[in-house]
């Protein structure tokens, strides 16, 4: 089930749980969709109030600034899979499912990483879920002998 901020045209807001966008649609075609208060059926989802904090440690900014330098295209590969590594929770192929419990609150928002398939992200892209595809480099293998 997926919670919907809804509001209908004369600008109540209320709350709807629905299988998914799908069944909200359709529902909503067929009239059974009205405000609690007024009973308007004109109702169309809004977004939601809630907000998702980054989660880890909020970085203060030092008071001199760094020294840039320039990364080859393999270290910053590495320093992102690292990254990620250490603050994203991986999903694996819970990506999707994941993402949407977090985007309508059904689970604690965080950070996550895992793989989708192209249908799923086109259903995340559907329901208003942000994502940003990494592609992640090979690993090498170290030869310690």
């Amino acid at each position: 089930m997926i919670a919907f901020d809804l509001q209908c045209s004369k600008g109540h807001t209320f709350e709807g749980w629905f299988d998914d966008r799908a069944a909200f649609d359709e529902q909503r075609k067929q009239g059974l969709v009205t405000c609690p208060i007024c009973d308007d059926a004109n109702v169309m989802i809004v977004p939601s109030t809630f907000a998702i904090p980054k989660a880890g440690k909020v970085s203060t900014p030092t008071t001199k600034p760094r020294q840039s330098r320039n990364l080859a295209v393999g270290e910053l590969s590495e320093k992102l899979v690292e990254f990620m590594e250490q603050n994203f929770d991986d999903v694996g192929t819970n990506f999707a499912k994941e993402a949407l419990k977090i985007h309508y609150g059904v689970s604690e928002p965080r950070n996550i990483r895992g793989v989708s398939s192209p249908e799923e992200e086109k259903i995340l892209e559907k329901e208003g879920v942000s994502l940003f595809k990494v592609p992640l480099p090979v690993k090498k293998e170290t030869d310690d002998a």
